[in-house]
């Protein structure tokens, strides 16, 4: 980013404040990395309220806990693993709480006798 002229401006929302403890080289480090995604116009990168709060993640990551740069790209990349199960579970759920009550009642079974099979740390001694 060896433009120093260029500014960074929040698309959406309120209270920036948390970005004056972030270092400027360090933001500039994750965008050209991906890490964080902004839109981009004539003279602004502007950031949608989930790329600030990828960003705040990236901050807590980093500063807060100490994660190395290095390793910021693989604990997002699981993090961002963890979200996208999560909200494919809430769709599968969704879908099941459509169907007739039998059918329920045979998935809720079913994932009750799966329960644990494939869990870590839960294989038979």
């Amino acid at each position: 980013m060896g433009e120093s002229r260029r500014s960074f401006r929040r698309q959406t929302g309120d209270g920036t404040q948390w970005l004056a403890a972030l270092q400027r080289s360090d933001l500039e480090d994750w965008i050209r990395d991906e890490l964080v995604v902004p839109q981009q116009d004539a003279e602004n990168l502007l950031f949608t309220d989930m790329e600030l709060a990828r960003v705040r993640l990236i901050c807590t990551l980093h500063y807060e806990l100490e994660i190395g740069v290095d390793a910021l790209p693989v604990v997002l990349s699981l993090i961002d693993q963890l979200y996208e199960t999560r909200q494919r579970l809430r769709s599968l759920s969704a879908a099941v709480t459509t169907q007739d009550k039998s059918i329920q009642a045979a998935i809720i079974a079913a994932m009750e006798r799966d329960s644990g099979s494939s869990a870590p740390g839960r294989e038979a001694i």
